[in-house]
């Protein structure tokens, strides 16, 4: 690219938990949509504002310390809104314009210690315009999103088949579907990097959204995250305060497993009630009045679970159950996994050795694993089932989605 040229950087607009990606060019000394020539020793800064104080302001950085950017009479500031792609659809603004949270890609020169920035330019995302794009966001997901297990991948046609509650989805992709993955030990949205459909596994847990057919059993996607995680019943063999880790003997493996436990781990406990009702559950019994409906995954809302919050509808980080389609639904009858995720949490302290449990946690082949959720108070539910780390679930377990991180929002 000559100097003539427009800079095109991708900007990583971040508030809390949601990542929005801009292709904006950027001019070096005067971001425009006409072609500039590039200052001599001009650099580029993406963070968030911290603090302001006069014409100067803390920006945190995306990635290193806090710096100082100190703005000019000539310092040239735009706003450009959530998604846009180019800086003709921007809106000159001023200094007063720019509040604490906002998101900014700051053009200029650093000092020599590198801990202050004149600013010649300045792009403004607007915090309150990211938290209207968040909650579109989560609409759309909670609106045209599944999620589910990989049953099938064909590469070479651009299709994923997903199995979502004992219904096969195909999941179509074009050259303009988004395509990434679970980092391999994360379970945060914004973690996931670009992939390819061959980096998808049978069993890979997979979200995807876009347009579904009429009968729900196929999907246009727009895009599509997956992640492998693991999901088994074991016992605990130890338990490390410490460092935050957990030993489990696998019960299928009969290999102990080394889990670290996270702030975004999420830990449950059992009552004798609810484990002994699952139980008969799988066990084809009558669960009385804990446990009732057709077969179908779905437990009766009397008696089970507090009504749902805000963001209550959210198996992990805020996802939404589906209100039509192949999701689960929201309201009127309350699937297992919501039953779980209303259990009481526990901590680390809590779990002793030989205590009975189910995990989902991140892969743990190449060194340990992530727990992702974990439940103790399992052994009446071991004891109905030899598969009840599946059949616990009877639907596929939920990570963080695109509305945020596990426990999020």
């Amino acid at each position: 690219m000559s100097a003539t040229n427009n800079w095109f950087v991708v900007i990583a607009f971040r508030l809390g938990s949601l990542t929005l990606l801009c292709l904006v060019p950027f001019c070096g000394a005067v971001p425009s949509s006409q072609q500039t020539q590039q200052s001599p020793g001009a650099t580029r800064r993406i963070g968030a504002v911290k603090a302001i104080a006069g014409t100067a302001f803390t920006l945190s950085p995306d990635s290193g310390a806090d710096i100082t950017v100190t703005v000019e009479p000539t310092t040239r500031i735009v706003r450009i809104a959530p998604g846009e792609k180019d800086l003709k659809n921007s809106a000159p603004i001023e200094l007063k314009d720019v509040q604490v949270g906002d998101r900014l890609l700051v053009g200029g020169k650093a000092a020599d210690d590198n801990q202050s920035f004149a600013a010649s330019s300045i792009v403004v995302m607007k915090r309150s315009d990211l938290e209207a794009r968040h909650q579109h966001d989560l609409q759309d997901w909670q609106r045209r999103g599944v999620d589910g297990l990989a049953k099938a991948v064909d590469a070479a046609g651009g299709a994923v088949t997903i199995t979502v509650r004992g219904k096969d989805v195909v999941i179509h992709t074009f050259g303009s579907t988004v395509i990434r993955r679970y980092a391999p030990n994360s379970v945060k949205f914004d973690d996931a990097k670009d992939s390819t459909l061959q980096e998808i596994h049978p069993g890979d847990q997979v979200r995807a959204r876009g347009e579904r057919s009429a009968d729900g059993s196929e999907l246009s996607t727009e895009e599509i995250v997956s992640g492998s995680f693991p999901l088994f019943a074991g016992t605990v063999s130890s338990v490390d305060a410490s460092s935050s880790t957990l030993s489990v003997h696998d019960l299928s493996s009969r290999k102990n497993v080394t889990l670290k436990i996270t702030q975004d781990s999420q830990l449950h406990h059992l009552s004798p009630e609810i484990a002994q009702g699952i139980a008969a559950r799988l066990k084809g019994a009558a669960a009385g009045a804990l446990l009732g409906g057709s077969g179908n995954g779905q437990i009766k809302r009397e008696q089970t679970a507090p009504e749902a919050s805000p963001s209550a509808g959210a198996p992990v980080g805020g996802m939404p159950t589906r209100r039509n389609g192949v999701g689960g639904r929201f309201g009127g009858a309350l699937d297992l996994q919501q039953l779980l995720n209303h259990t009481p949490a526990v901590s680390l302290s809590d779990l002793h050795k030989g205590d009975a449990v189910v995990i989902l946690s991140t892969d743990a082949r190449d060194g340990p694993g992530t727990a992702i959720k974990l439940f103790s108070g399992v052994e009446p539910i071991l004891q109905a089932t030899p598969n009840a780390a599946q059949a616990m679930m009877l639907a596929p377990w939920s990570v963080a989605g695109p509305s945020g991180d596990l426990g999020g929002p």
